[in-house]
């Protein structure tokens, strides 16, 4: 994958976390991208909004995609590295790659995807790091909650 345009993405995602964030829930941002770079769908965590625990950004982005008939070079961008529930989603859909903001905060399921063939860019970007470890800091029990700490 073209790492500009991962990063290009990647902007999709981080305005949905900066959304989260402004409605006091948990800073993650996720996007659906199809393989001819159509956006399908873009979500961020609800968690704390909705008080459902399934609502994380890639679910709610996979969501707002709505159904389509193969996931085969789609492309899940997400602004920190995809928890086991979010690594399933991809591997059961058959997601054919994964954009990460991040995964120095949190090292999710991405090593298990790419053991299983699915390709994973891992982008380390500054201002999802930034974003992230500001929340955390503020918000440990929160933050503690949502990873299953």
């Amino acid at each position: 994958m073209d790492e500009r345009q991962a990063r290009a993405w990647l902007a999709t995602a981080l305005g949905e976390a900066r959304v989260s964030l402004a409605e006091g829930g948990i800073p993650i941002g996720a996007a659906l991208y199809a393989p001819d770079g159509t956006l399908l769908g873009s979500g961020h965590n609800r968690r704390v909004q909705d008080d459902d625990p399934s609502t994380h950004a890639e679910t709610a982005a996979f969501r707002a995609a709505g159904r389509q008939r193969s996931y085969r070079g789609t492309t899940m961008v997400t602004t920190l590295s995809p928890c086991w529930y979010c690594s399933g989603l991809v591997r059961q859909f058959g997601i054919s790659r994964v954009v990460i903001g991040e995964a120095r905060t949190f090292h999710g399921g991405h090593d298990w995807l790419a053991a299983h063939g699915v390709e994973i860019l891992v982008l380390q970007d500054h201002e999802c790091v930034a974003m992230l470890r500001a929340f955390v800091e503020d918000n440990p029990e929160l933050w503690n909650e949502d990873i299953g700490a």
